[in-house]
Parts: C-alpha cells; sequence; structure tokens
C-alpha cells in the first residue's frame, strides 16, 4: 500500500530490478484487452458475407478455407487492425494532453490539433489524390505546423494548461472554417471523399493504411510510456515539485505534446479525424481505476476498446446500411462533452 492510500504491489528481478504496479488498473487494462478482442471478433464477422465467432477465429488461426481467408484476412482484418490502433493512438494521446495541460478537456479535438492534421490531409487529397503515404505525410505535417503555432502563441513564461485549452479552442474554430473552405473548392468527386473522410471513417481500409500507423505507433508508444511516463506523472504534481524532482520540465512537456501531436496526425491519417475518443478513454480509464496520475497504459486499452465498440455498431445497429465509425463516436461523446462540462461547472472549476 501506497502513501498516498492507492494499493500498488511490486514485482521484483533477480537482477535487482523492482516495477511497481497497481493492480486495478491492470486489472481494467487487461478488461478492455478482452472486450476489443471480442468485439473485433464480431466486427470482422460482420459484413454480406457473415461468419460465426468460431468460424473468424479458425480463419484466423490459418484453419479456414482460401474464400473465408481472403475475406478475412485481406478484407476485414485491415480495417479491424486499423480501428483498434487508431483507438489505442488516441486514448494514449489524450491521456498525454490532458495531463500535460492539467485539464480534462485537453483533448486534441478540443485543442485543434486534430483539425490541422486534417487540413494538412485535405490539401493532400485535393493536390494530389491523397495515397496512403501521402496522406499521413500531409497529415502530419498539418498538425505539426498547428500544435507549433498554438504552442508559440500560448506561451508566456512557461505553459499555462488553461492558457493553451483557449488557444486551442480558437485554433479550432479557424482551422474548421479552413477545412470547409477547401471543401467547398474541390471537384465533387473530390469533395464527397473528403467529406467522407472528415467524418471518421474505416470503410475501404487495407494494409497499406495499417502500415505508416503502426510503424509510427512501435516507436511512439515505446516513447511515451517508458520513456517520459514517470516525468509525466512528477509534472501532474505541480512544475516546481517536478524540478525538485529533477525533471526538466518544460523539455519533457514539448517533447510529450510533440509526441502527442505526431500519433494524432497518424490516427487521422488513418481512419479521418474520428472525433471524441481522445477526451473520452482517459477520463473512463481514470474513473475505472480509480487511480491519479496520467493512467497512460489503461486509457490506450480503452480507447481501443472505445472504437472497435463503435465500429462494430456502426456495421451492425442499423441494418444493412452502414455509418461510419465517427457518427457513433461524435453522438456518445458528445453527450459525454455535455455531462463533462456540466460535472465541471458543478465543482466550480469552470
Amino acid at each position: 500500500m501506497s502513501l498516498t492510500g492507492i494499493r500498488t504491489s511490486v514485482i521484483r528481478t533477480p537482477g535487482g530490478l523492482s516495477v511497481n504496479y497497481r493492480p486495478r488498473a491492470l486489472l481494467v487494462g487487461a478488461g478492455c484487452v478482452v472486450l476489443a478482442l471480442v468485439a473485433a471478433v464480431f466486427a470482422i464477422g460482420s459484413g454480406e458475407y457473415p461468419m460465426a465467432p468460431g468460424e473468424v477465429i479458425r480463419t484466423l488461426l490459418g484453419q479456414g478455407d482460401p474464400a473465408d481467408a481472403f475475406i478475412v484476412n485481406e478484407l476485414r482484418l485491415p480495417r479491424t487492425v486499423t480501428a483498434l490502433l487508431v483507438g489505442a493512438g488516441l486514448g494514449l494521446c489524450g491521456a498525454v494532453f490532458q495531463a500535460v495541460v492539467r485539464n480534462p478537456l485537453g483533448s486534441p479535438d478540443i485543442l485543434g490539433f486534430t483539425n490541422g492534421a486534417a487540413c494538412g490531409a485535405l490539401l493532400v487529397i485535393f493536390a494530389a489524390g491523397g495515397g496512403s503515404a501521402l496522406l499521413a505525410g500531409g497529415a502530419v505535417a498539418g498538425a505539426v505546423v498547428t500544435g507549433s503555432l498554438i504552442y508559440a502563441l500560448a506561451w508566456k513564461r512557461g505553459m499555462h494548461g488553461y492558457r493553451l485549452v483557449l488557444v486551442g479552442v480558437g485554433a479550432t474554430a479557424i482551422l474548421t472554417g479552413v477545412n470547409s473552405y477547401l471543401i467547398t473548392r474541390a471537384g465533387i468527386t473530390e469533395a464527397s471523399r473528403a467529406v467522407l473522410w472528415m467524418t471518421g471513417s474505416l470503410d475501404g481500409r487495407g494494409w497499406d493504411d495499417v502500415l505508416p500507423l503502426a510503424l509510427g505507433m512501435v516507436v511512439l508508444v515505446p516513447l511515451v510510456l517508458l520513456g517520459c511516463g514517470r516525468a509525466l506523472r512528477m509534472m501532474e504534481m505541480g512544475d516546481d515539485a517536478a524540478y525538485a524532482l529533477g525533471v526538466r520540465v518544460e523539455r519533457t512537456r514539448l517533447a510529450l505534446l510533440g509526441t502527442g501531436v505526431l500519433l494524432v496526425a497518424l490516427s487521422a491519417a488513418a481512419a479521418g479525424p474520428v472525433s471524441f475518443v481522445a477526451l473520452t478513454a482517459p477520463q473512463l480509464a481514470r474513473r475505472l481505476t480509480r487511480t491519479p496520475g496520467p493512467n497512460l497504459l489503461p486509457s490506450l486499452c480503452m480507447g481501443a476498446a472505445l472504437l472497435i465498440c463503435a465500429d462494430l455498431v456502426a456495421q451492425r445497429a442499423f441494418g444493412e446500411r452502414q455509418l461510419p465509425v465517427g457518427v457513433i463516436t461524435g453522438v456518445v461523446g458528445g453527450g459525454y462533452l455535455v455531462w463533462l462540462l456540466a460535472s465541471e461547472r458543478r465543482a466550480g472549476r469552470i
């Protein structure tokens, strides 16, 4: 048991290395992983050619017939893997942003980073047709430029969370107008494609859409969890306390914001600007773990579970008519945002 009253356990290796972990947080993360995998199996089995969960599992294990193997491995599995990776990336970057700005509204949707990535991707779609690699590059460039401008505008003898949120809200409003203008200037074909992409959609995703995101996650997720996780927990105690404990606060904050922006950009390139997952996942993870701190790993697992469940609902809940996954996350997340704002107001924080 720690001094904060939160139950912790320790694993010690023969070499003398010890790792602290919180059993409840570990249980929540494991539960989210199980939920995500179960939903993924049902999502793979959905479509015009329905498959039972047993058939899906046998096919994934290499025991299905050639027709089932083609449908699962080439047509449906890339969409499911994209949903899991995008959800995990959004959940993790949402936890990072909320911890850095110390505000539950610190989501890339509200701070403007998602709209910046969307602006860069739209320019690529209209200018070059937007292959997967070009789309990822455009989204990254748009998010990095937006993030740099927001950081510069919000800087004043240090970075304050509420100032960053206010500047981000303004940037979101401006970029929303810019993106709408870009769509009105495009041809009918490009505009239709852009509108569907802006909603947040997993339709037609292939392995070429998965690859840039997967490579980015391999690099960025360990960097956040292992490289900056401890410093981020210290920064939540306040900048002065973090300085006293040896954390280079501004350098760490900038590194975390940069990593989060890249995760947002790669996720947007793969599935469009899916809304509210980055806002909701960290808050749900914190409420379930009942643990202070950024809850990085539970938020990652929660984001993956939320998005794959939303995709399953989008595929199955409306009969033969499938909805873009962004419609489901927008409706659910918008309701959650209203509830969160009401809770913050009752608590006197806004």
